[in-house]
Formats: structure tokens, C-alpha cells, sequence
């Protein structure tokens, strides 16, 4: 369900019932994009039916979801289209259009193939711990988790959140396990590494499917090279790989997770509960741990 992993921690003293945020995200509900748009963004039903809940809460657990549709148009024929008006004016009067001009049929022919793009979809899931104050983006990049932020600050009053912050930055941490050939307790080093240069060549050494605990991935941090990404297994129930800026990615609940949690019911809507139940309920435990083995989160002022 949370294939990749933003951490946030709710600073402010937060508190909203899930009909006031329900309301509110009721007045951004999603809306596809019109003809002439090329760009839509608004909340939809976490389970996917068209006029659901747009909060859906398992366990004490807070699940929302963020769409984003984009009208996709090659630049290319945005640029073939303006010439061809170009050429025609050109033909017709004798002149050739000045910069300011030619910006102006461009923007027009932007405008006129906006109906007839193709549009793509993405959703972003958010998963928010009430009690834990913690607050989860399946964001793929801080741009998009940024994106996803000001939605919900928009729509929750009072909401303040800082991205966690550890004593010991991953980096670090990870040059001492991979060094150390030992990790941290209750975790286990995969066979996926990414190591770059700090100086001006930035050099980059990438493993996969190999093993790490080699006396070679010693002699690149001995050398000056940093880990950005590792990958690693908690507890043998969540595997995922951990990223220089304390984000997860490639995050994956294993199958024994599966098989002790019991068969799910029949229904569409058992399965989104039983699938949000074991996400929330191993990422909960997983979480702490990942903070102590870098050393404790630094508590915001």
C-alpha cells in the first residue's frame, strides 16, 4: 500500500474530529481536468468509489488520498503546430512575427491542443497517526510531497508539521553498518547499496543483488564515499530501501506478514481494511526502531 515513505511529526497541538476534516476536504473533492485545463488536483475516496468517504479511518489509523491529473503535451507538437501558423502568416502578408508575436501563437497553440491531450493520473496516499502525532506521504519526491502538504494544511486548520530529523544523519549511519558489516538490531542489510563521492567528480558505485559485507564496499567509505541508498529488512516483516534524506523507498511487506495476519474477507472493502491494518500497524512499529537505530529523532522546539 506505502511503497514509498515520507515521515512527518504533527508539532502543533493538533486536533480535528473526522467530520470537520471530512468537510473540508469535501470543498477539494478531485474533478478531472476541463478542456481547457492542464492541470487538476483534489481528494478522492481512498477505496476508490466514485462518491465515498474522502476519509477512511482502520484501526484508529487516518487514510486519505490526493489525485493529480496532468494534461500531457509534447512540446514537440505544441512547436509544429506554431510553425505552421508561423508559415501561414509568413505566406499570407509578407512578414515574418517578432519574438512577442510568435510567443503569442505558441501560447494559442498550446491552448488549442489542450482539448485533445492525453491526461495521466497519480495518487498520493496519506496515512496520519492521531495518536503517535506522525503523519506518512507515499510521495515519490519532496515536490510532490510538497504538493500534497499545502493541500492539507489548506484543509486542516491549525495543522503544523515538520519532516522527522534524526541525531545521526542515514548517511552516517549507514557508512557505519556497511563498515561494521553489523546492523542495526532488529535490522538486516540487503543486497542493494548506492555509494557517492563526496569531492567534485561524484563518482557513483551502485550494487545490486550483491553482497555488501566485502572488504571493496569497506575501501569506498574508507575512501571517502557516502551511502545514499541501502537496502535493508525489518524484523523479517518489511523490507524497503533507506535513502540518504530519511525517506523509504521499494517498501514492501513481506509475505510472512501475510500469511500470520489470516485470510482477508470476500469483500472489496475487507481487503482495503485488512491492507491498510498490516501497512499501518508493521510501519508503526518499523518507525521507532529506524529512529533509534539513527541515534533518537532530534524533538522539534
Amino acid at each position: 500500500m506505502f511503497k514509498n515513505v515520507m515521515m512527518y511529526r504533527i508539532v502543533s497541538a493538533w486536533e480535528q474530529t473526522v467530520a470537520k476534516l471530512e468537510a473540508a476536504l469535501e470543498e477539494n473533492r478531485f474533478v478531472e481536468c476541463g478542456a481547457s485545463q492542464e492541470k487538476a488536483v483534489g481528494w478522492t475516496a481512498p477505496r476508490g468509489d466514485e462518491h465515498g468517504p474522502l476519509v477512511e479511518v482502520v484501526a484508529g489509523q487516518w487514510i486519505l488520498k490526493l489525485m493529480v491529473e496532468v494534461k500531457v503535451l509534447p512540446g514537440t507538437v505544441v512547436k509544429r503546430k506554431a510553425e505552421e501558423q508561423i508559415q501561414h502568416i509568413e505566406a499570407t502578408t509578407g512578414r515574418k512575427p517578432g519574438k512577442k508575436e510568435s510567443r503569442e501563437i505558441r501560447e494559442d497553440a498550446r491552448l488549442a491542443l489542450l482539448p485533445l491531450a492525453f491526461t495521466k493520473q497519480s495518487t498520493v496516499l496519506v496515512w496520519i497517526d492521531p495518536q503517535a502525532k506522525t503523519l506518512v506521504l507515499s510521495a515519490g519526491s519532496q515536490a510532490r510531497a510538497d504538493e500534497v502538504m499545502t493541500c492539507l494544511i489548506k484543509a486542516m486548520d491549525g495543522l503544523s508539521v515538520q519532516l522527522i530529523n534524526t541525531q545521526m544523519s542515514p548517511a552516517a549511519a549507514m557508512s557505519v553498518w556497511l563498515s561494521t558489516k553489523e546492523a542495526p538490531q532488529s535490522f538486516s542489510v540487503d543486497r542493494e547499496c548506492e555509494l557517492k563521492a563526496a569531492d567534485e567528480s561524484k563518482a557513483v558505485v551502485r550494487y545490486t543483488r550483491h553482497p555488501l559485507d566485502t572488504d571493496e564496499v569497506s575501501q569506498h567509505i574508507a575512501n571517502g564515499k557516502v551511502p545514499t541508498r541501502l537496502a535493508m529488512t525489518w524484523n523479517d516483516h518489511v523490507s524497503f530501501v533507506l535513502t540518504e534524506a530519511l525517506q523509504l523507498k521499494k517498501v514492501a511487506v513481506l509475505d510472512v506478514v501475510f500469511e500470520g495476519a489470516g485470510a482477508a474477507g470476500d469483500g472489496k472493502e475487507d481487503e482495503f481494511d485488512t491492507d491498510v491494518a498490516i501497512a499501518t500497524g508493521e510501519l508503526r512499529k518499523l518507525i521507532p526502531d529506524l529512529l533509534d537505530a539513527l541515534g533518537g529523532e532530534v524533538v522539534p522546539a
